[in-house]
């Protein structure tokens, strides 16, 4: 058993939290909002600055717009700069319209640069041109030069502190140099080695760097089986590389392959996280930030998708009304068809999930496209099948009707077909053409399954039931 050193006999355990001590209890938000509305601002400074950024983000968010002043002023100079890459960035635009240029100056030269840029980008232009008139010439350049690579590029997301160390040296050579560099990053894995060109040519995990002896060379333990990022690559090719290889950090390097930064996997959850939620709000048709935006601005941004969607109605309308003879006659098919219709879309939404899922996570590929196509299609068949006899049944005992029951039960089966094979190939066939599936894809996959449902099953009962 390995002997603890002196100290860590007297050291307190951790506190062991269970999963509620975690985040913000309900009782802590009507706690700091009873004391805002009573004046206790000491209370309120207390409790705050007791939480971690991401959790005090989380509060403001929870507050209302007049309680989020109110707790910005209390905090005044002890509000914490590391909340503002946690924030919403529409209830970031109101901390910091709050907060001015001069504070807001601050407190992104406090900030990692990686997080700056993040927060310095959802600026007005005119708020950017203030900010960087004050700033120092050095973290200006920084800022311009990171916001002239591609929106959502590897460029932004790049942290610029990385542990950068030459080739000829050795182990011993560089803990001395990390022990005496008073300027490095606050958190790193790894130690990049760079030729005299600068460009990145191995790295050491830390972990290996610690039970290496000192007169080592780096070049002998360094690994040269390295994932390097172009500054233009997109943040979503950035993410399926960590995620593919398991990287905890990778080098970034402009284009004479000089290393400029690192993307740490810290960086790749905020990435992840992202783009998982904007895929999400594009297949409703919401926009980002839907939950703090105010109401005439999230009116206008849904108006479209919802004309949009009146249009498609209008398409599955006019089907219907070809078949209002055979309604007029047979008013139980107005009772039925609604089922066709919403069991064929519901299908649809299944496939279509996976379908862009399987594509923002590259695993479609040409190889097993038409499998992954064939697969959806006989599931359909068979979920067509089960669903005919289950609707069929019910509706041969509601009317009393066999015929009626055979006609849904057949327009099912096609319609479940359909929507297996338009849930596949609407999504695949959108990004073959450069769209994003995840923006137009509910809207044809609905719309086909309605009209095809309507047309099936009406004019089944047309012909057969007339």
């Amino acid at each position: 058993m390995t002997e603890q050193p002196p100290a860590a006999e007297h050291a307190e355990p951790p506190v062991i939290e269970s999963e509620e001590d975690y985040g913000l209890s309900a009782e802590l938000i009507h706690a700091i909002e009873d004391a805002l509305e009573t004046g206790h601002g000491d209370v309120v400074l207390e409790r705050a600055t007791e939480l971690h950024e991401a959790d005090l983000a989380d509060l403001l968010e929870s507050l209302t717009h007049d309680e989020r002043r109110q707790l910005v002023e209390v905090l005044g100079g002890a509000f914490d700069p590391e909340v503002l890459p946690y924030l919403d960035a529409a209830v970031r635009e109101e901390v910091i319209d709050q907060l001015g240029p001069q504070r807001l100056v601050g407190l992104l030269s406090a900030l990692h640069s990686d997080d700056a840029v993040e927060v310095f980008a959802d600026l007005d232009e005119e708020f950017q041109h203030r900010i960087l008139t004050a700033l120092p010439q050095a973290y200006r350049h920084l800022l311009e030069e990171s916001l002239s690579y591609p929106e959502d590029s590897a460029g932004r997301i790049m942290q610029r502190e990385v542990v950068v160390i030459p080739s000829a040296w050795t182990l011993g050579e560089t803990i001395d140099y990390l022990r005496a560099a008073e300027d490095l990053p606050d958190d790193f894995y790894d130690l990049y080695i760079v030729n005299p060109k600068h460009h990145p040519i191995g790295f050491i995990p830390l972990s290996r760097a610690l039970r290496t002896r000192r007169p080592v060379r780096l070049t002998e333990i360094m690994e040269t089986d390295m994932k390097v990022i172009p500054l233009t690559m997109d943040q979503e090719e950035v993410a399926y590389l960590f995620h593919q290889y398991g990287l905890v950090s990778a080098p970034v390097v402009d284009e004479a392959g000089r290393l400029v930064g690192v993307v740490t996997v810290d960086d790749v959850v905020d990435v992840i996280h992202e783009e998982a939620e904007e895929d999400i709000m594009k297949l409703a048709g919401v926009i980002e930030g839907d939950l703090y935006t105010a109401m005439l601005a999230t009116t206008r941004a849904r108006f479209p998708w919802l004309v949009v969607n009146l249009a498609t109605a209008i398409v599955a309308s006019i089907v219907i009304s070809l078949f209002e003879a055979t309604i007029q006659q047979v008013v139980a098919l107005a009772v039925l068809m609604p089922i066709v219709a919403s069991m064929g879309g519901n299908a649809g939404t299944q496939t279509l999930t996976v379908a862009v899922r399987a594509l923002a996570m590259k695993d479609l590929t040409e190889a097993n496209t038409r499998r992954f196509v064939g697969k959806e299609i006989l599931i359909g068949v068979a979920n067509g099948v089960l669903f005919a006899a289950l609707a069929g049944l019910v509706a041969w005992i509601w009317f009393d009707w066999p015929a009626l029951g055979l006609v849904i039960a057949a327009a099912m089966v096609v319609n479940m077909i359909v929507a297996g094979f338009s849930g596949t190939l609407v999504p695949i066939g959108l990004d073959r053409l450069g769209v994003d599936p995840a923006i137009a894809s509910s809207v044809f996959v609905t719309t086909v399954t309605d009209v095809v449902g309507f047309f099936a099953f009406l004019g089944l009962a047309a012909a057969f039931l007339l």
